[in-house]
């Protein structure tokens, strides 16, 4: 299966994936007219789409592509900060790999290293249809 990321919402935002390794993904997100709300500050939903992309791109890489996907079951965040421009950073650390789950912490900082947003993603591990 080919996944093209520029034309998701991954490209749409803006986001780079920047470090993988198993367990762990470090991606950035530009704060701009794309993903700030009428206020001027980075909108709450793109830092959760950022969060689940971690999770997801990092779970995607845990298992074997040729039979399983991930899939997101359940986010939560807490917004402790704004931030009106600049980059911000998500870095995304697996705290449970189950056969099934999958849980993500993930904490988004700005380029002064101030905590944005705290993340934890449930990633749903699921069985692709067997090919004919």
């Amino acid at each position: 299966m080919e996944r093209n990321i520029e034309k998701s919402l991954i490209g749409t935002l803006g986001i780079e994936m920047k470090e993988v390794g198993e367990g762990k993904v470090i991606a950035t997100m530009p704060v701009d007219e794309r993903t700030r709300q009428p206020y001027g500050l980075l909108h709450g939903g793109a830092s959760v789409a950022l969060a689940e992309s971690v999770a997801s791109f990092g779970g995607m890489m845990l298992v074997d592509s040729t039979k399983q996907a991930v899939v997101g079951l359940e986010i939560n965040a807490n917004h402790v900060r704004g931030v009106r421009s600049g980059v911000v950073t998500a870095e995304g650390n697996i705290i449970h790999r189950g056969k099934t789950t999958m849980v993500w912490d993930v904490k988004i900082r700005d380029e002064e290293d101030h905590l944005i947003c705290i993340s934890r993603c449930t990633l749903a591990v699921i069985d692709l249809p067997k090919s004919k």
